[in-house]
């Protein structure tokens, strides 16, 4: 099995990552339970940013918080030199309450409410990425009670499509993001943005997906954009100081993934964006937004081992004390992962189960047809790749409270969020007399 990261196998033979057996951490913490691999991370931040400043220009690599964002990872980011992509207020207030400096946060989303808004405005956030003309004619008329002026990507979907699930497709022209490249909408709401007051455009932005293995997408991408780029340059002097292309580099979730080094993505946009400037037209500064291939591989999740069922010639079933209500993504698109029995790491991966949760629904599978060593209950499981979207998406499902989060670096674990109790799940809950508040 290719281990990630700092992860090793001790003497004992014991999967251990950051220096600290996973083991340990599974008696300690209790399971479900997220493990991330902070040096892990700080490599992969330092690799987008090597990569731009061999390159000599001007540059933001912004954290797409909503792969994992919780206060711990927040500061980690600012502690690496990157900026900060929200789509929420609550993923704004959590950036806010990590001291993250504003000027380097970018606001996202298809419907950002007017309170969510007007919280970004008083905080003086370094810019809005608005999607469609109702927010930016909304944002102008915020700004203008505020006496203030945002800064303003405009996000546009340039009709491209990248190899990636349907699910997590973003570019193609029928998208609920961004103003339509070939219909004239991006166009227009660069004429309606360098007509108001009260926002100052910066740029445009776009996004063309999650998970992608090759560059061919964003060269596309870059092109297509650059090819009416270079028609509003002539017609009426519209240039972009900033042109974001997103992220969506793709991760190792199983050993059929073959992702790209971060600096093969990089320097195919910038040759890609230098290639298509026409006379006259200066560089902008480039913009990219990883999340998953930030925190994706740095993740890991252990569990307990608990019920086993064989269904002779057909399935031996292997169930753990987690799955949907900690890791959403099989059960949304039929993501895949890789695991391993984290106290049998030098026993022979000779069985085959398929990894079941333990929420009440026949499609709360983890992984079909895993190869692993010989398990029995009370042994630790460890996924693999799962640093990314398995604690944003985590839920309550069948009552069952979230897991705790710990950072492990250099041998010290760091508890960055704690388990949820069950005092915790019915915190909000009022008794059936007290909700009745009016017949």
């Amino acid at each position: 099995m290719n281990l990630y990261g700092t992860s090793t196998i001790s003497e004992n033979g014991h999967l251990t990552i950051g220096g600290v057996d996973t083991v340990q951490l599974a008696k300690k913490f209790g399971t479900a339970l997220y493990v991330y691999d902070v040096s892990m991370i700080r490599e992969k931040a330092r690799a987008f940013r090597s990569a731009f400043e061999r390159e000599e220009l001007n540059y933001q690599v912004a954290y797409a918080s909503k792969a994992f964002s919780c206060v711990a990872m927040i500061q980690l980011a600012e502690e690496e030199g990157l900026s900060l992509d929200v789509v929420s207020g609550g993923e704004l207030y959590t950036a806010l309450q990590a001291g993250f400096p504003v000027d380097r946060i970018h606001f996202h989303g298809n419907n950002k409410s007017e309170a969510e808004i007007r919280m970004a405005l008083d905080a003086e956030i370094g810019c809005f990425v608005v999607d469609n003309f109702y927010e930016l004619t909304l944002l102008e008329q915020l700004a203008e009670e505020k006496g203030v002026r945002a800064n303003v990507l405009l996000r546009i979907t340039p009709g491209i499509e990248a190899h990636t699930h349907d699910y997590i497709l973003t570019g193609q022209e029928d998208s609920k993001f961004g103003f339509d490249l070939q219909s004239g909408q991006v166009e227009k709401a660069i004429q309606s943005a360098n007509g108001m007051n009260q926002v100052h455009l910066l740029g445009l932005h776009c996004h063309i997906g999650s998970q992608i293995f090759e560059t061919t997408g964003f060269v596309m991408a870059i092109e297509k954009i650059y090819s009416y780029l270079s028609k509003w340059y002539e017609s009426f002097g519209f240039q972009p100081e900033v042109l974001n292309l997103g992220g969506g580099f793709g991760i190792r979730y199983t050993s059929d993934d073959e992702p790209l080094p971060v600096e093969n993505y990089i320097n195919a946009m910038i040759k890609t964006v230098k290639s298509q400037m026409t006379a006259g037209m200066r560089m902008p500064e480039i913009w990219i937004e990883p999340g998953r291939s930030l925190v994706g591989e740095a993740g890991i999740t252990l569990y307990t081992v608990g019920s086993h069922k064989q269904v002779p010639e057909l399935r031996n079933y292997l169930a753990v004390d987690g799955g949907m209500s900690d890791n959403l993504r099989p059960a949304l698109y039929q993501a895949k992962y890789e695991a391993t029995i984290a106290n049998r790491m030098y026993e022979p991966s000779d069985h085959l189960y398929s990894v079941a949760g333990k929420c009440c629904e026949s499609g709360d599978m983890l992984i079909w047809d895993c190869e692993l060593q010989r398990a029995i209950a009370g042994d630790t499981m460890a996924v693999f790749s799962t640093g990314a979207y398995g604690y944003s998406m985590a839920n309550n499902y069948n009552r069952l409270p979230r897991p705790a989060v710990v950072f492990v670096e250099n041998g010290e674990v760091s508890l960055v969020v704690r388990r949820e109790s069950y005092e915790d799940l019915i915190r909000h809950d009022m008794p059936l007399k007290q909700a009745i508040i009016s017949k």
